[in-house]
């Protein structure tokens, strides 16, 4: 069951390099800022990305949230990207978090969420994730 929004974050593509000729597979970096509940909250990630025919892409990441007052959660997640008009590409996923803070996010810890993660030719995204119950 779909829970509430816990995430809204604003953010840019840090970096982009191809992995591997043989078989295209992409790594992309990003750097988000945005809200986890009330919290503040900073986002680092790298995703690979691997494409597929009709101009899809299968996505597998990790990446750290931390709150400004220093507390971490990790997550691990995959998902799928659809090309758009304008260079657009639109990710729906789900990322699965593990945290050993006592704090604020430690509701995170062994939460599952599920994405929307919308990025434009120049880079620059926005992403929504809700609990999944």
């Amino acid at each position: 069951m779909l829970g509430d929004l816990l995430f809204e974050q604003k953010g840019k593509t840090t970096g982009k390099r191809v992995l591997s000729a043989e078989g295209p597979m992409m790594e992309i970096s990003f750097e988000s800022q945005g809200k986890y509940k009330d919290i503040a909250v900073d986002e680092v990630g790298t995703f690979t990305a691997v494409p597929k025919p009709g101009g899809a892409m299968i996505g597998k990441g990790n990446g750290v949230i931390m709150s400004r007052d220093g507390e971490v959660a990790s997550w691990a997640g995959s998902g799928i990207g659809k090309s758009g008009q304008g260079g657009r590409m639109s990710w729906r996923g789900a990322v699965f978090y593990q945290t050993t803070s006592q704090g604020k996010l430690a509701p995170l810890n062994n939460a599952v969420l599920v994405f929307e993660y919308d990025v434009d030719a120049e880079g620059n995204s926005t992403e929504k994730a809700w609990e999944w119950k």
